[in-house]
């Protein structure tokens, strides 16, 4: 069958890694247009990435007719408004995480791509992982026994693009950057069971002159299973990526570091000009990783998005993934509100991003 057609809104950071994710998958799929508000970021990205049409409108993206599947790499506060046009134009929509600020956004996206008949995919990597891939793969195969622990944690230095240091735009700090993922990922690997509880310990305790967000935190999940997900949030981590996991069972264990066991020890002088992820610089000790975007996942995931939408795969990251993870990120900011845990469900209404729950923990109090 023919290759799946894509579109990227935006054109920056997680842009660049959907472009080589897409490159990596060529029998899959292939980038056929960008759309950018600024023209010569529009521009110079399909130029780097030989992309044929570049648009600044993306609603002409949107009525490219050659275009299938847009994939949403645009501010958080965007997703919910582009998924909404993009499924009324009949294209599937890759959106990026977290899936949207609010629940009832949430709700809109899902409905929204249901009514279209198209798929609602939620861009989260580390089903993708390898090493992640092949840890529940021995937990699924009962390697350690009844799983009641998995922990998971990303540290690394703060965002790449500015506007996630705004709230108004991201809707909150490092548990919507970091925690989302770990919230997915340990839902996903006990097997998506009922989420019972939340509770999140937040603060600022490095960049309260960049952000009104958190950037630092440590989330516990309780499931229905009896299993607990713990989830290590932070901003604070110079000199690179951290990010790894930890699975406990009553017969067994692993552990797994997405990046170092890639890594090549690196120490030079005068640095090269090859960027390793969140370091600041690459001179001294650095461990630059080969196959990047591979092990992160990216090229694994928009290679099963593209065969979702040919039908030749079910998608197991959907919109209502992303809905799950959106509740739990209310309930984590409710908790570090309120400084107790937050039983599920927890849906309240009328919260324009979820650090509103943080910030005015009266709000959380009267939503319960």
């Amino acid at each position: 069958m023919s290759k799946v057609r894509i579109g990227i809104l935006g054109s920056r950071f997680q842009a660049d890694c959907i472009a080589g994710a897409v490159k990596a998958m060529p029998e899959e799929g292939e980038v056929v247009a960008v759309a950018s508000p600024t023209k010569a970021h529009a521009a110079s990205f399909a130029k780097r990435h030989g992309i044929p049409r570049a648009y600044t409108d993306y609603r002409e993206l949107l009525r490219d007719p050659e275009v299938e599947m847009i994939s949403i790499t645009a501010p958080n506060r965007l997703h919910a408004q582009l998924t909404i046009d993009a499924a009324k134009a009949g294209k599937h929509v890759v959106c990026e995480k977290p899936l949207c600020l609010t629940i009832e956004e949430a709700d809109a996206m899902i409905d929204a791509c249901r009514k279209a008949g198209v798929l609602l995919l939620y861009a989260e990597e580390l089903f993708f992982a390898p090493k992640y891939v092949k840890a529940k793969q021995l937990a699924d195969e009962g390697a350690f026994g009844r799983v009641h622990l998995v922990k998971q944690g990303e540290k690394h230095s703060g965002p790449h693009s500015e506007w996630f240091w705004d709230v108004e735009q991201s809707g909150g700090g490092a548990v919507m950057d970091l925690g989302c993922h770990g919230i997915a990922f340990c839902w996903w690997f006990l097997g998506k069971p009922k989420i019972k509880s939340v509770y999140s310990q937040m603060a600022t305790q490095v960049h309260q002159a960049r952000t009104q967000g958190d950037d630092e935190a440590v989330t516990l999940i309780e499931f229905a299973t009896g299993a607990i997900g713990l989830i290590e949030s932070s901003w604070n981590r110079p000199g690179g990526m951290d990010d790894c996991i930890e699975v406990f069972g009553d017969k067994g264990q692993t552990y797994a570091d997405l990046l170092m066991g890639n890594a090549l020890p690196t120490y030079s002088e005068v640095g090269f000009g090859y960027a390793v992820e969140k370091a600041a610089t690459t001179r001294g000790w650095t461990y630059p990783v080969f196959e990047e975007h591979w092990n992160y996942g990216f090229p694994q995931e928009m290679r099963h998005f593209a065969r979702c939408v040919r039908g030749k795969e079910t998608p197991i990251s959907d919109g209502e993934t992303g809905r799950v993870v959106q509740e739990v990120l209310y309930a984590a900011y409710a908790s570090a509100g309120l400084g107790r845990k937050i039983m599920l469900p927890f849906c309240p209404k009328g919260i324009q991003k979820p650090i509103d729950l943080w910030k005015t923990p009266e709000r959380a109090q009267a939503a319960l």
